[in-house]
């Protein structure tokens, strides 16, 4: 990495939560670089355990993400875009995996690998008219291909997913709230009072309010226990709840509710 150019990924913690901003404007689209420091931001939240939720958003008013950089891409050998497309698989993946709330806070236009990012998220909370969604890649001779096709079928239904794909068109962010792409679609002033806002939600997931272990427990059974067989994701789930039984969180809530006061959950 070139020490004198800019970072393409700013990472900050901001009261517990980790603010993972993409900086390649306009579009903020994928580059090499790019999806390195992505890689980075992931592995620093997962590490920290000051942080228990994360917030990805794009950088200015235009584009949450849109895909990869279609003229790095045009310019560079297949064997290199086919590298690439495995590091982004991996670290979507990754994150995914990291057992801590992530929301994709869609502050504009998600297309093609954008949205295959945010659908690497837990939640989706979209800013009302301010871009579209889609993956139009089949326009481009291609599919989607870093986790797309398979998180896109398991939030709409197969069949939907292939025409999804197929046809790719894209679609407003209330079009995408009702086939589900997206949980919520809020009004805000501006892209910043937006992601502001999703920060303050971020934060309900978290101490005192919420046992942040407990929500990472949740999403590991969900994400982690959908591709097993049921007695191995049954097995996952038992795994997980031995675990949360030994942690401090869990004395903390049964003796608030057998005093009757509210929990103060402290992430142990």
């Amino acid at each position: 990495m070139d020490a004198g150019r800019s970072r393409l990924v700013d990472y900050r913690v901001l009261d517990g939560v980790a603010l993972i901003e993409l900086r390649n404007p306009p579009m903020n689209c994928f580059t090499f670089e790019m999806m390195h420091e992505l890689d980075e931001a992931i592995l620093q939240a997962r590490f920290d355990d000051a942080v228990h939720a994360i917030v990805l958003r794009g950088a200015g008013e235009r584009a949450f993400c849109a895909g990869g950089d279609l003229r790095m891409l045009n310019a560079v050998s297949p064997g290199f875009r086919h590298a690439l497309l495995l590091h982004a698989a991996e670290t979507l993946d990754r994150l995914e995996h990291t057992p801590k709330l992530v929301i994709a806070a869609l502050n504009g236009h998600a297309v093609g690998g954008g949205l295959e990012l945010a659908l690497a998220a837990d939640l989706r909370i979209a800013r009302a008219g301010a871009g579209k969604t889609g993956m139009p890649e089949v326009k481009l001779g291609l599919m989607p291909g870093i986790g797309g096709t398979r998180r896109l079928a398991r939030l709409v239904n197969p069949s939907r997913a292939i025409e999804l794909m197929a046809r790719g068109e894209l679609m407003s962010f209330e079009q995408a709230l009702g086939l589900g792409l997206v949980n919520e679609v809020w009004e805000a002033e501006d892209a910043d009072a937006f992601v502001e806002r999703v920060l303050r939600h971020a934060r309900e997931f978290g101490p005192p309010g919420r046992a942040p272990l407990a929500v990472g427990a949740i999403k590991r059974a969900v994400q982690t226990g959908s591709g097993l067989a049921q007695e191995a994701a049954q097995a996952l789930e038992r795994e997980l709840e031995r675990m949360l039984f030994q942690s401090e969180d869990v004395k903390e809530g049964l003796d608030a509710w057998l005093g009757g006061r509210d929990p103060r959950f402290r992430g142990k």
